[in-house]
């Protein structure tokens, strides 16, 4: 059975409720925000003709999700991160944390992120949703569309730029958070850091786990991670972190093929360091990363069928250099040059649980090197044209040239008027071209051009805004899985066109009383996985005295669970915070409730995946 609610009631509910509110102040939107995602380079939101949302720790943090990318998924238009439990996303077969933005991103043709290092698994190609956790995060801008000029392969869809955090503050100082909740759900978190003149560090551990709402459907992560900033003179900084992660998760099969002991470990660490500049002409960077994992996976069995007698294994890397400069030679105008090397892969096979043996599956590497120029001219500071092209080679098919070219034009002091024409592609992971039966190593990259206008408006001094993007994707060379004489083939053959709208808004009611809302709206040519026709959240937040009351709905309508049988699923789910500030031995304490679902909706987002019912969390936040 499920519940559906009217549209309407939820947002008269939504303002009746928290139209109470007397004292503290609710932040606003800001379409003035400086963003570093779509150029390399600090610059004005409306200055770049790109569509960029930005979420920031203050949005992150009163959520109240560990994990950042749901958060994602209610606040920004268009995008959509497929979940399957309580928490965790896990990797292999049943997994979640697929992310599609304009219903490109299925098959990694969104690229994450990790302070501009991109971040993937070098054999299969996709990212690991669990690895990233809010506590670490200061801001994350997201680009709506293709960002391969900048970022390459994988950056087809869209870009999702998660910046850390570092010690803003002078001396000592963290935060702590405790929460416990429905189907044994506990998370622990800690993170702490110094901040002085001239050097700062910043520490955080997080611990979540659950046993989830199904039998069978154990998770578990542990992670640390650890950032440090130090200043060299008055024109550069130097940049060091490290993370590790260990993740457990359990799959406990669709709930009509049902699977035992199908279980995955996982270790992953990454690090980089960078070589920031700044002076009189420009800022650049130096940085060199590196990110890699080793995946344990038993792929289980059916009740009343035999274990399997063999455990998959597989090691992965993804290293590079980044090397940009931006100049700023002439009144009003950039210019970005920039070089990209990558490399990445790895090994898998399978080892028999009774003698030890191995059978190889494969063991491949994949070199990518890159060149970009970007320029951008700024007229009167009321229009700007910005144009770039990318030329990547890449070992296994040669190259691939990557134009982009766009234009913002700023009406009046609170509106901009923006267009573009980018280009966006993804190269074949090494599943695709050398592994399991359907390989291809004749594959080549799947390619897309986006097409989009966009306009945004403020007015009351800011406390009222809205922006409207209108976009036309047509994508060409996608790889599907075909039959030749009988036997499967991995083939550049599919072709897609996506058209829609995207549009969002807030208003800060009152200094302490704030509604937001987003709606997408998404028409495909032929029928994708887990991108919604229809997307709308509502968000309503006050703040009377010391109490934080934030409620929240978000609307889901005719999405695709599978595309065969075309099977539709469309729900409405609302959500509940509160949480009270007060004092304590010096410190500021702040304990919380939250409530996820509070409607009990039956949904599926993976197909044979039930959601959970109501989720109740609750714990305590400290700021010391």
């Amino acid at each position: 059975m499920r519940y559906y609610f009217n549209i309407p009631f939820i947002t008269a509910m939504l303002i009746s409720t928290l139209s109470f509110a007397v004292e503290d102040t609710v932040k606003t939107t800001n379409l003035n925000k400086v963003v570093i995602t779509a150029n390399k380079t600090n610059i004005n939101r409306n200055a770049i003709p790109l569509t960029v949302s930005v979420i920031d720790k203050d949005e992150i943090e009163m959520s109240g999700s560990s994990a950042v990318l749901p958060i994602l998924s209610n606040l920004v238009p268009g995008l959509f991160i497929t979940q399957k439990g309580v928490t965790g996303f896990g990797v292999s077969a049943g997994s979640a944390g697929a992310i599609n933005i304009r219903g490109v991103g299925q098959g990694n043709k969104v690229l994450m992120l990790l302070d501009g290092q991109p971040q993937w698994t070098g054999v299969f190609g996709h990212s690991v949703p669990d690895l990233y956790v809010s506590s670490d995060i200061e801001r994350v801008e997201i680009i709506r569309g293709p960002g391969s000029l900048l970022y390459g392969s994988n950056a087809m869809g869209g870009v999702i730029n998660v910046i850390t955090k570092r010690r803003a503050k002078e001396g000592f100082g963290g935060d702590a958070r405790f929460t416990m909740g429905s189907y044994d759900t506990q998370k622990y978190m800690v993170n702490g850091g110094y901040g002085g003149e001239n050097f700062s560090t910043f520490i955080s551990f997080n611990h979540d786990r659950s046993n989830g709402h199904r039998a069978n459907s154990d998770f578990k992560i542990t992670n640390g991670f650890i950032k440090t900033d130090k200043r060299l003179g008055k024109n550069f900084n130097i940049i060091a972190d490290l993370s590790v992660a260990k993740i457990f998760n359990q799959n406990p099969g669709k709930i009509d093929d049902l699977l035992l002991d199908n279980e995955m470990d996982i270790l992953r660490g990454s690090a980089s360091i960078s070589l920031e500049n700044k002076h009189k002409y420009g800022s650049g960077a130096l940085k060199v990363y590196y990110n890699g994992g080793e995946h344990e996976v038993n792929d289980g069995y059916k009740p009343g069928q035999f274990p399997r007698d063999y455990l998959f294994y597989s090691k992965d890397y993804n290293t590079g250099v980044m090397l940009y400069e931006n100049f700023k030679l002439l009144e009003g105008n950039t210019l970005t040059v920039g070089f990209d090397y990558k490399k990445w892969g790895g090994e898998a096979w399978n080892t028999s649980i009774t003698n030890g043996s191995r059978t190889y599956l494969v063991d491949r590497e994949i070199h990518e090197t890159a060149a970009y120029v970007i320029v951008q001219h700024d007229f009167f500071d009321r229009f700007t044209i910005n144009g770039g092209m990318r030329f990547e080679y890449n070992s296994a098919f040669e190259g691939e040239w990557v134009p982009q070219v766009g234009a913002a034009l700023r009406v009046l002091e609170n509106s901009v008027i923006k267009a573009s024409i980018s280009k966006g592609y993804r190269s074949p992971t090494i599943r695709e071209m050398y592994m399991f039966p359907p390989q291809n190593k004749d594959l080549m990259p799947e390619n897309m051009i986006n097409f989009e206008l966009s306009a945004g408006h403020s007015m009351f001094d800011s406390r009222l805004t809205a922006e409207l993007s209108v976009f036309y994707i047509d994508g060409w060379n996608m790889i599907e899985t075909v039959r030749i004489n009988g036997v499967p083939k991995n083939l550049n053959t599919g072709f897609f066109e996506n058209r829609g709208f995207e549009f969002q808004a807030g208003y800060k009611i009152r200094r302490d009383l704030r509604t937001d809302f987003n709606y997408s709206y998404l028409a495909t040519s032929k029928p994708l996985l887990a991108s919604p026709k229809h997307k709308l959240y509502l968000s309503a937040t006050c703040t009377p005295g010391d109490f934080l009351i934030n409620l929240s709905t978000q609307y889901i309508g005719q999405m695709y669970i599978n595309t065969a049988t075309k099977q539709e699923e469309s729900y409405t789910v609302a959500n509940l915070r509160v949480s009270y500030k007060a004092k304590l031995l010096g410190l500021e304490l702040r304990p919380f409730i939250h409530g996820d679902n509070i409607t009990g909706t039956a949904y599926t987002i993976n197909e044979g995946f039930p959601m959970p019912g109501v989720v109740i969390l609750a714990g305590f936040d400290i700021k010391f």
